[in-house]
C-alpha cells in the first residue's frame, strides 16, 4: 500500500512531466493546423477575408505576385469597417485596407479585383469564388490565408470545388506579423481565439458541410 508521501510524489512527478509537455503539445497542435501545397504558377491569387489577420496576408500575397506566381489578385469583402484612418476621416473596409497594403508593396491597382458581395464565412468564400472562376474563366486558383486557418480553408475550397475540373493550391502566411508563432500561441489572447477556435471550426465544417 502506498504511503502519503509516496502519492504525493507521484502527482508532483506527473504535473512537472505534463507541464514540460505542455509547449510540445501545443505547437504540435498548432502545426497540424497548418497546411502548404506550392504551385509555380496560378491564373490568380486569391486573399481571403480577415480583419485581425489583413496585413500578414496582403504582404504574403504581394511578395507572390511580385514573384510572378500569379497574373492577379483577388480579394473578397467580408463587409467589416477597420479602425478610424485619419487620412481617409472614416473607417475604412478591411478589404480597402488590403487593398492599400498591396499597393505598398508594389501591386498595381488594375490587377487587385474585389468581389463586392458580402460574405460571412469561409464557405460563403469558396462558393463566391467558384462562381467568380467560372465566370471568369479562371482554371487555377492559389489561395492565401493565415497559417492556423489554412487546413480548413483548403479542406472547404476543394469540397466545394469538387468536379469543377480547377486547381486549388493553398499558400497560408506565417505567423509573426499579427499571428502568434507556433510554439507560442498558447501565451497570447490572440492565440487562443486562433487555435483551439480553429478545432471546433473545423468539426462544425465537417459535421455540416
Amino acid at each position: 500500500m502506498r504511503t502519503r508521501k509516496q502519492i504525493i510524489w507521484r502527482r508532483c512527478t506527473i504535473a512537472v512531466v505534463a507541464i514540460a509537455l505542455l509547449p510540445l503539445l501545443a505547437r504540435a497542435a498548432a502545426q497540424l493546423l497548418v497546411v502548404h501545397t506550392p504551385v509555380s504558377n496560378a491564373d490568380a491569387i486569391v486573399v481571403m477575408s480577415g480583419s485581425a489577420t489583413f496585413r500578414e496576408r496582403a504582404r504574403h500575397a504581394a511578395a507572390l505576385y511580385n514573384e510572378g506566381r500569379a497574373p492577379r489578385i483577388i480579394l473578397t469583402n467580408d463587409h467589416l469597417r477597420s479602425s478610424w484612418s485619419p487620412e481617409q476621416q472614416r473607417n475604412p473596409y478591411y478589404y480597402e485596407r488590403t487593398q492599400d497594403e498591396l499597393r505598398r508593396a508594389g501591386v498595381p491597382d488594375e490587377k487587385i479585383a474585389v468581389i463586392m458581395v458580402p460574405i460571412t464565412g469561409t464557405y460563403d468564400e469558396a462558393v463566391l469564388l467558384k462562381a467568380y472562376s467560372e465566370t471568369n474563366q479562371l482554371r487555377s486558383l492559389l489561395v492565401v490565408t493565415s497559417a492556423y486557418h489554412s487546413r480548413r480553408a483548403f479542406w472547404t475550397f476543394r469540397r466545394v470545388f469538387q468536379g469543377s475540373g480547377k486547381s486549388i493550391a493553398i499558400d497560408p502566411a506565417g505567423p509573426g506579423l499579427e499571428t502568434p508563432s507556433a510554439g507560442t500561441w498558447w501565451l497570447h489572447r490572440l492565440g487562443w481565439q486562433m487555435v483551439p477556435n480553429e478545432y471546433l471550426k473545423m468539426l462544425f465544417y465537417w459535421l455540416r458541410y
